[in-house]
């Protein structure tokens, strides 16, 4: 007992550090219970907080906070109108068309790989291309059960969308415009002393800052280029594939190899081995490495000092807890554990016998 004691009364003897670790404590327990039921608050909050960059550039050139934030706003609705009623419209029948023509690139591949064990017998059997053609159709078939039971709750999906749509766009707005007055709210609640809080939330905030609105324009960026790209190349489900390799920048490391497979596999059964293809393969790995060693570095003006490996882990853990937020904000919570951890106190360790 008196271990514990010692080390409670070493990591816990500061009231401040006892406050950060209760407020830390029940913001993770509201998102994880509530997080569901609260989505469109959260949503909310992420994009107040990403328009808020823009409001407080008109603000430092002069403007008057009202006005700042009508502007912002009213640049903001015509992106969501652009997106709702220009773009997914578009992304919508390129998937439509992609799902009917699965059988037709089912049966090609199943010819291209039913040939590989006359040009390579050495390496590839036909017992082995019939396992994996087998192993194909299994997942095909539970992807079927999959969609089927997708469009049975789609009445459920619509009406969240509504709810999203309607409810969204009316929080940014309040937020942006009452920002101080929710903030000196909620600073009514908190403990008078807590100067290691402003701290951490001062590293937190630039960090966050620079993470989350480098990370948007680096998925506008990189999904507008992919688009001009595939169609001037004229790739078939450009306005699709842009998107999935816009979006696959949320995820280091991961995201850029998982798309990379649907992109290369719709352009062979467009066009085969041909040079169009090579042509093709070549530009798109040019957009991922100037996206990777020029665009990022432009961007992220500050570096995260995190190891791929906690990069990885994090992506791991927040996406299971919180889905795609969760993937979103890993490396800003990521960053958010070091900072705690960077505050709190140490033991050290008891010099050595001779020093």
């Amino acid at each position: 007992m008196q271990v514990l004691a010692d080390w409670f009364r070493r990591y816990f003897s500061d009231p401040q550090l006892v406050s950060l670790a209760v407020f830390l404590l029940v913001g993770f327990a509201v998102v994880l219970t509530m997080g569901e039921m609260l989505g469109p608050v959260l949503a909310s909050i992420v994009i107040a907080y990403l328009l808020e960059g823009l409001v407080s550039f008109l603000e430092r050139h002069g403007w008057r906070r009202f006005p700042s934030v009508a502007v912002v706003y009213s640049l903001f609705i015509v992106f969501v109108g652009l997106v709702l009623f220009g773009i997914m419209p578009l992304v919508s029948r390129q998937v439509t068309d992609l799902v009917q023509q699965f059988p037709r690139m089912i049966s090609v591949g199943q010819k291209a790989l039913m040939e590989l064990p006359q040009h390579y017998p050495d390496i590839v059997s036909p017992q082995q291309i019939q396992a994996v053609i087998s192993t194909i159709h299994a997942e095909i078939a539970s992807f079927g059960q999959q969609v089927l039971s997708w469009s049975l709750a789609s009445v459920v999906d619509i009406i969240t969308l509504l709810v999203y749509i309607i409810l969204v766009p009316l929080l940014v707005f309040f937020f942006l415009k009452d920002r101080d007055l929710i903030l000196d709210w909620f600073k009514r609640y908190l403990p008078k002393h807590r100067r290691i809080a402003g701290t951490v939330w001062r590293d937190v905030d630039r960090q966050m800052s620079n993470y989350v609105r480098g990370k948007f324009w680096e998925i506008l960026i990189v999904w507008a280029v992919s688009f001009t790209t595939f169609y001037a190349f004229g790739l078939n489900y450009a306005m699709l594939l842009g998107m999935l390799v816009g979006l696959s920048v949320i995820v280091p490391y991961v995201g850029a190899s998982v798309v990379t497979l649907p992109v290369l596999l719709i352009a062979w059964f467009q066009w085969g081995w041909t040079s169009q293809f090579a042509w093709l393969g070549g530009t798109y790995l040019l957009i991922q490495a100037l996206d990777g060693n020029v665009l990022v570095p432009l961007l992220f003006s500050e570096v995260v000092d995190l190891h791929p490996v906690a990069i990885i882990v994090a992506i791991l853990v927040f996406g299971g807890l919180w889905g795609f937020w969760g993937v979103f904000f890993a490396i800003p919570l990521a960053t958010l554990v070091q900072a705690v951890i960077s505050v709190w106190p140490h033991h050290e360790s008891p010099p050595a016998q001779g020093q």
